[in-house]
């Protein structure tokens, strides 16, 4: 019997941080082999799968003026790392024996095929994994912005957010044992309240189209295919809460 899905076609938004494991930089292979084998229990049950992944584990941009290198070039080096992160999960996830395509909003068709929405939305449906590099192709845009224009772009049906805690806080629950955990919340109450779950650009991109936002613990087993069968993991950012008030 086919398992009944909450979610078909997904973006899967991942740091790079997340990549690094308990190391300051650089990639854990164990981290990646563990991501690699969660996205496939999810992929042999249909769902299509887009992913973007951040570069914060091998260059950050906005500390790039702390090195005396100016904003654009620095985000442009973050670009880069992005596309590092995700040749290496694309690689693991070809371990596994899933399809993938990797696709960049930078030129570089040696090691990436070029963004183009309607051809992207093709391999989804084809079953391909799809990763997004190289952010939006274009600086003072965050990871997080690219998630949310991919995902409006290949009308995902959610925005899943994978965080090395189990999700949205009414403070930072590393620094603040009495953090209370939020379960559901308006896109409106995570601006006003500062909540870092995304920034600014992102939210407002998600709440223009309605798209909703799942937050969680990608750190814990089957966490992720819990989460596209429907059970209630992490945080649930929508417009419903907001519509109720």
């Amino acid at each position: 019997m086919t398992q009944k899905l909450k979610y078909k076609r997904i973006l899967l938004k991942l740091s790079g941080e997340a990549l690094a494991g308990d190391k300051e930089f650089g990639i854990e292979p164990k981290i990646l082999d563990f991501f690699a084998h969660e996205i496939k229990k999810i992929h042999d049950l249909g769902v299509e799968i887009g992913i973007v992944i951040g570069g914060g584990n091998i260059y950050r941009g906005l500390n790039a003026n702390d090195q005396g290198i100016d904003r654009v070039t620095g985000d442009q080096m973050g670009m880069l790392a992005t596309m590092i992160n995700s040749l290496a999960l694309q690689n693991a996830c070809e371990n596994l024996g899933m399809y993938t395509r990797l696709m960049s909003a930078i030129k570089m068709e040696e090691i990436a095929e070029p963004y183009i929405r309607r051809r992207a939305m093709r391999h989804l449906e084809k079953g391909r994994i799809v990763i997004f590099g190289a952010g939006t192709g274009h600086p003072y845009f965050s990871t997080d912005t690219a998630a949310s224009l991919r995902a409006v772009e290949i009308e995902a049906d959610v925005i899943i957010k994978g965080t090395k805690v189990d999700g949205v806080y009414d403070s930072d629950p590393k620094l603040n044992p009495q953090a209370a955990f939020i379960s559901e919340i308006s896109y409106l109450d995570v601006l006003k309240r500062n909540l870092r779950v995304m920034d600014l650009t992102a939210i407002s991109l998600c709440r223009e189209n309605e798209l909703p936002i799942v937050v969680f613990n990608i750190n814990k087993e089957d966490n992720l295919l819990k989460l596209v069968a429907g059970e209630n993991i992490g945080t649930a950012v929508s417009n419903k809460a907001e519509m109720e008030n």
